[in-house]
C-alpha cells in the first residue's frame, strides 16, 4: 500500500476512536428529523445495492424515519465515497459499500477521488462469500483435486475474474501465490460477463456468489470447489473454505454503512445500533440469505478492525502476486 494511503486510514481508525470516546451531545431535537440518504456504489440490482434496500427498509421503521437509497457508481466505489466525503458531517447522509474504498482502491490507485480519512466506520452488515467453481470439461470434483491438477498442468488452466483489484480476482491471486500455482487470469466487467464464459467452457474455473451459481451446479453444469469465507457457508455447507489448504485466508467481501468523519458521535452510535439490530432481525437475515449474503452485524469498532484485517489482506496479495498500481 503506498505510505500516504496506510497514514490515511491508519488516521482515520485513529479518528473512529476518538469519536466514540468523545462524548458526543445528541444533535438538536429528535434524529432524524429529516429524510436520511444511503448512497450506494452499485448499480440498481447490484449486492450492495440490494443489501441497502434490504436493510433501508427495515431500519428506517427502527428509526421512524425516511431512507432514501441512491445509487452512485463509478471508480470501484470511488464516485460515491467521493460524494460522501464532500458533503455536510450532519448525520444524513452515508454510504452503503463494499470494503474497496478502504483495502483496495488505495492499494491498487496511485490516485483516488476521496481521502480514506473522510471516511468513517458505521456499522458491518454482512459479509458475501463467494464460490469457486470449475466447468465439468476440468477433471476435478474436489479443492484437492483442483490443486494437483493445477500442479501437474503449470499454465494450462483459465480463470475468470469481474476485473483487475476485484475480489473475485485478489481471491484466485491468493491462493496462487501462497499454493504456488500457475493460471492464467482473464479478466471480465463484472459476473454478468465471467458466469457465462465459465458456463460455455470460454473459462475454466471463476469465482462467483452463489446465488449466480446454484442453478448451474444442480444442473451439474459446473463443479463446486470451495468458498473464498473464513468458514463453510449455510449456502453450500459441502463447499470447504479454502483456509482449510491456506489457514487464515478469508477474502468474502464485507458490506458496512459508512459516515462522513465528523459526523456526530451520538447519531452514529444510534444508527450503528440500529443496523446492527436490524440485520439480526429473523427476517431480514433470510431476506439477505435469499440473495447470497450472510448477516454479521458489529458495530464501528468491529468493522474498522476488519477493515483494517481486510485492507492487510489485499495489501500482502498485491505484493506476493506482483499487481502494478494502475
Amino acid at each position: 500500500m503506498h505510505k500516504r494511503s496506510r497514514t490515511a486510514f491508519a488516521a482515520g481508525l485513529a479518528l473512529l476512536l476518538g469519536a466514540l470516546a468523545a462524548p458526543g451531545a445528541q444533535a438538536q431535537g429528535r434524529y432524524p428529523g429529516q429524510p436520511i440518504r444511503f448512497y450506494v456504489q452499485a448499480v440498481a440490482g447490484g449486492l450492495p445495492d440490494t443489501v441497502a434496500r434490504i436493510v433501508a427498509r427495515r431500519l428506517q421503521e427502527r428509526l421512524d424515519g425516511t431512507i432514501v437509497v441512491e445509487n452512485r457508481p463509478g471508480a470501484n466505489g470511488g464516485v460515491a465515497a467521493a460524494a460522501l466525503a464532500s458533503g455536510p458531517a450532519d448525520g444524513y447522509t452515508f454510504l452503503v459499500t463494499d470494503g474497496a474504498i478502504f483495502s483496495i482502491n488505495p492499494v491498487l490507485y496511485s490516485r483516488i477521488p476521496y481521502n480514506p480519512a473522510d471516511l468513517l466506520p458505521v456499522a458491518l452488515l454482512a459479509q458475501a462469500p463467494l464460490f469457486l467453481a470449475a466447468h465439468p470439461s476440468v477433471p476435478v470434483k474436489t479443492m484437492q483435486d483442483f490443486i494437483a491438477y493445477v500442479r501437474a498442468n503449470p499454465g494450462k488452466l483459465t480463470y475468470g475474474s469481474s476485473g483487475v483489484g476485484s475480489t473475485h480476482h485478489l481471491s484466485m491471486e491468493a491462493i496462487k501465490a501462497a499454493l504456488h500455482l500457475d493460471l492464467v487470469h482473464v479478466p471480465f466487467k463484472g459476473t454478468g460477463e465471467s458466469i457465462p464464459a465459465l458456463l460455455g467452457g470460454h473459462v475454466d474455473v471463476a469465482f462467483s456468489a452463489y446465488p449466480s451459481l446454484s442453478g448451474a451446479i444442480e444442473a451439474h453444469k459446473v463443479t463446486l470447489l470451495a468458498t473464498n469465507g473464513a468458514a463453510r457457508s449455510p449456502q453450500a455447507p459441502d463447499a470447504p473454505p479454502i483456509a482449510d489448504w491456506i489457514p487464515g485466508f478469508n477474502f468474502a467481501p464485507i458490506i458496512g454503512v459508512i459516515a462522513r468523519e465528523g459526523t456526530p458521535p451520538a447519531i452514529v452510535q444510534q444508527v450503528a445500533a440500529e443496523a446492527v439490530a436490524t440485520v439480526k432481525e429473523p427476517e431480514v437475515v433470510r431476506a439477505l440469505a435469499a440473495v447470497g449474503v450472510e448477516a454479521i452485524g458489529a458495530g464501528p469498532e468491529g468493522y474498522a478492525q476488519a477493515l483494517k484485517d481486510e485492507t492487510a489482506r489485499v495489501a500482502e496479495v498485491v505484493r506476493a502476486a506482483g499487481i502494478k498500481p494502475q
